[in-house]
């Protein structure tokens, strides 16, 4: 489903709840900016995966909320751009003790080496599948050399990642509550091809690809497996801030254990995509969910405006003395009374 038809749903969705609902595009004209300041709204109902085709820009749109003080659903600016740059995200959840399988970075005219085979190769900071297609996944030094090379003319980085065999899990997390597990299930994929998801999946429905990887909720494994794939999905996410909801993919390998592909900040929120599908076999309706997500970006914004006075907190904890009355500094801390 594109994302203008998902937008809908919910905007019909929260109109027939009785809310009133005003639709802001975000344009690199800024303007929407000025729009979001002089219209007092109780949530924003973030739905901006970019500008422009951008996905480094989706960061930028949530940190104008968070300046302007507006409570608004999902991830915090932070996390959304931590999550956004795979190999940084890669990096801190390996120094957490989180198992993501082996990777390296690598940019124009940088050295190629082999993280193992197969390997798969994909960019380091696009989200959507973006740039994942079948040939991502290499057998040989001289396949991954060809394939970086191809990626590189139309990125600036990429990521040579391990790849595991295994199953695909799907583990979308509301809030703190872990919804039931998705297994991307590829018995239909055509033979000789990865069973992987694809830009083309994704995006392409009725494709070969699309058929051959369909979610199954919920996914029968072990109560061992599920357990530990659960906890390790929750602590990623705890481990880069996040706010909201989630879905943390990753593979189990032929020992039951989990490897962490992604931690996805801003899932696919349709109806018809696999966070929805999750919670409805958890007995939470669409229009529910939809309700659900923005109660919990209002009460961050409601925790966020409990919070001190970051600047005079700042004087506070260097020892330095707080005037009783410092409008300057509720002007620096970007506050208004």
């Amino acid at each position: 489903m594109l994302i203008l038809e998902t937008v809908e749903f919910i905007e019909n969705g929260l109109i027939e709840e009785g809310n009133t609902v005003v639709r802001i595009p975000c344009f690199a004209d800024g303007k929407f900016i000025e729009r979001l300041r002089r219209g007092k709204f109780d949530v924003a109902y973030n739905m901006c995966e970019g500008i422009d085709g951008v996905a480094e820009l989706e960061p930028p749109v949530i940190a104008c909320l968070e300046l302007l003080g507006i409570p608004f659903t999902g991830a915090s600016s932070y996390t959304t751009s931590l999550c956004l740059r795979k190999h940084v995200v890669n990096a801190l959840l390996s120094s957490a003790g989180l198992p993501v399988p082996p990777w390296i970075t690598v940019k124009r005219g940088g050295r190629i080496r082999s993280v193992g085979y197969p390997a798969i190769v994909k960019p380091a900071a696009e989200d959507a599948s973006i740039g994942i297609e079948q040939r991502s996944v290499v057998r040989t030094a001289r396949a991954l050399r060809a394939r970086v090379e191809a990626m590189l003319e139309s990125f600036d980085e990429v990521i040579i990642q391990r790849y595991i065999e295994g199953r695909e899990l799907n583990i979308g997390i509301v809030g703190d509550t872990v919804l039931p597990i998705s297994e991307i299930v590829f018995d239909n994929m055509p033979k000789g091809m990865w069973k992987i998801v694809t830009y083309r999946s994704k995006w392409e429905r009725g494709c070969d690809e699309d058929l051959g990887s369909v979610p199954q909720c919920p996914a029968d494994l072990p109560t061992r497996v599920a357990h530990e794939a659960k906890r390790v999905a929750l602590e990623a996410w705890r481990q880069v801030g996040g706010s909201g909801y989630a879905r943390v993919d990753m593979r189990i390998d032929s020992d039951g254990r989990p490897w962490i592909l992604e931690v996805n900040a801003n899932p696919d929120i349709a109806p018809d995509a696999g966070l929805a599908g999750m919670a409805k076999v958890a007995g939470i309706e669409y229009g529910a969910l939809m309700r659900q997500i923005c109660e919990l970006g209002i009460k961050r914004g409601r925790e966020w405006t409990m919070q001190p006075d970051g600047w005079a907190l700042a004087q506070k904890l260097s020892g330095m003395p707080v005037p009783a009355a410092a409008p300057e500094l509720e002007l620096f801390a970007g506050r208004q009374r």
